[in-house]
């Protein structure tokens, strides 16, 4: 039997609680949870979509019941096609959280290993991630190489 596996719907409360455990950790502090009411019922319908291009793998806490230990989740992205990715299918890994009572037990890992594949499935030729510090061993283990990225963003209100 499989440490990982894919999340359901019912898993949706928990996967916020982990994301923002992830959010937490890197930005220090304990941001507002306020948010998770709005997203509940767009990550549950999310994860009823098992053909859509967006997978959450996770593994159950083994000491409570009902609760996750770890969380990996990413999407299936399309971009124009270039050399070495004609069709322009990009996988991004994008929340990689493991309950603090739960780390260093190889869930993280085992939740990436699962993704990856879920990716290889989909033919994707390349996943992109934002890597902290912390776990930039885990996905250098992986094959994941720093690249330079001139990445800028502009949050656009009312969307």
């Amino acid at each position: 039997m499989s440490l990982v596996r894919r999340a359901v719907p019912e898993d949706a409360g928990e996967l916020l609680r982990l994301r923002q455990v992830m959010i937490d950790s890197m930005s220090g502090t304990g941001g507002s949870t306020l948010w998770h009411t709005e997203s509940l019922s767009t990550l549950r319908r999310r994860l009823a979509e098992p053909d859509g291009g967006f997978a959450a793998f996770v593994v159950d806490h083994p000491r409570r019941p009902g609760a996750l230990a770890a969380l990996v989740a990413g999407t299936v992205e399309y971009r124009i096609g270039r050399a070495g990715n004609p069709h322009g299918a990009v996988g991004h890994v994008f929340s990689v959280a493991t309950d603090p009572d739960a780390r260093l037990r190889g869930y993280a890992r085992a939740g990436m290993e699962a993704l990856l594949d879920w990716f290889r499935g989909r033919g994707v030729p390349q996943v992109d991630l934002n890597a902290s510090a912390e776990a930039e061993p885990l996905y250098a283990s992986l094959g994941f190489v720093r690249k330079p990225d001139p990445s800028m963003r502009l949050e656009l209100r009312g969307a």
